[in-house]
């Protein structure tokens, strides 16, 4: 597995690296078995969060016995100082481990908020503390948002050691803002490689993101021995797209456009219940992969699906991407008018 430096944290992570999320879904044992896997192939390099329910928890007793071939990332999206205080210290006992190398203030969405984040009450002032206590080793920063992000590298780039930011091929707004930190020396580190699951060919969306070289780290959520052992398989080695994989990207970006769910699931939950990231998901399968009868039979079989949907717009303001929700929902009626 290849590894880059991790920007000014002088960390040395693989190229590819566990993304926490899915581990939430699977049983412990499945978990220990994957994060062992990832190992075994070349992944040092775990991502997770406070905001996934068990993936710290589940992470913990797998990297146990090794931990010291392990860099840990995990973040809290809470925005002042005691609760992040205090999460510190959920997240070492979740884990583990007396330390954490990264820690990241998670889903920053403006500016106002970034600046109660650095304020005197704020939770950066708790990393701080925490970095000097020996607790964490480096501080870094996540948002769906490049303008602002942009805005936060420019002012404030000696207070971070990385940013994480979403990059695949359909979604390539970050361009600009790799290029910026990367000058500065900040780690990138890749969320939503896959588009949140939009991306079938994982394994090319992978290998179009660490060909560039501004680029530290991309972070897929990986919840199977076989999804661990091909993406893995990318980070050996790193090669020019050829034709037809250039092609094949060109080709999903025409059909995906812009507006598309990345199953990021900030929009949850419904207030009717409906599992909103399925209802485009399965659209997806029904309208780009030829799965008619698979989609509508599993459409179907919900207690509760799209044409649920009573169009409060609760769900529109959560969504880091601005998507038009309701919108989309009443597609998913009409694609699988009953």
């Amino acid at each position: 597995m290849i590894k880059r430096r991790l920007g000014k944290t002088g960390l040395e992570v693989s190229v590819i690296g566990l993304g926490g999320i899915p581990l939430q879904r699977i049983s412990p044992e499945e978990a220990l078995k994957i994060i062992d896997k990832s190992l075994e192939c070349g992944i040092n390099f775990i991502d997770t969060a406070r905001a996934y329910t068990v993936s710290e928890e589940f992470i913990g007793p797998a990297i146990e016995k090794d931990r010291d071939k392990w860099i840990i990332a995990t973040k809290s999206a809470l925005r002042d100082y005691e609760s992040m205080k205090a999460d510190i210290d959920v997240s070492l006992k979740n884990l583990k481990t007396d330390y954490i190398d990264l820690y990241q203030i998670h889903f920053v969405k403006s500016w106002e908020e970034y600046e109660v984040i650095m304020g005197e009450k704020g939770c950066y002032k708790a990393l701080q503390e925490a970095v000097e206590a020996g607790k964490i080793g480096h501080i870094g920063i996540t948002s769906h948002n490049a303008e602002l992000l942009e805005k936060i590298v420019d002012r404030d780039h000696d207070k971070f050691g990385t940013i994480q930011f979403p990059f695949n091929p359909v979604e390539v707004q970050g361009l600009k803002l790799f290029e910026k930190a990367n000058k500065l020396d900040l780690g990138i580190i890749i969320m939503k490689p896959m588009a949140g699951g939009a991306i079938e060919n994982g394994e090319l969306s992978l290998k179009y993101i660490i060909n560039n070289e501004n680029i530290t780290s991309a972070i897929p959520g990986m919840d199977s021995l076989e999804q661990v052992a091909g993406n893995s398989a990318v980070g050996s080695k790193i090669e020019p797209l050829t034709q037809e994989e250039t092609a094949e990207i060109n080709k999903l970006k025409d059909e995906m456009g812009n507006q598309f769910c990345r199953r990021c699931g900030y929009c949850m939950p419904c207030v009717k219940g409906i599992d909103i990231p399925a209802q485009f998901l399965l659209e997806g399968y029904l309208k780009r992969y030829n799965l008619e009868e698979w989609a509508k039979t599993r459409y179907n079989g919900q207690k509760i699906s799209a044409h649920d949907c009573i169009a409060c717009g609760k769900c529109e303001p959560r969504c880091p991407y601005d998507l038009p929700i309701i919108e989309m929902m009443k597609s998913v009626q009409k694609s699988f008018e009953k």
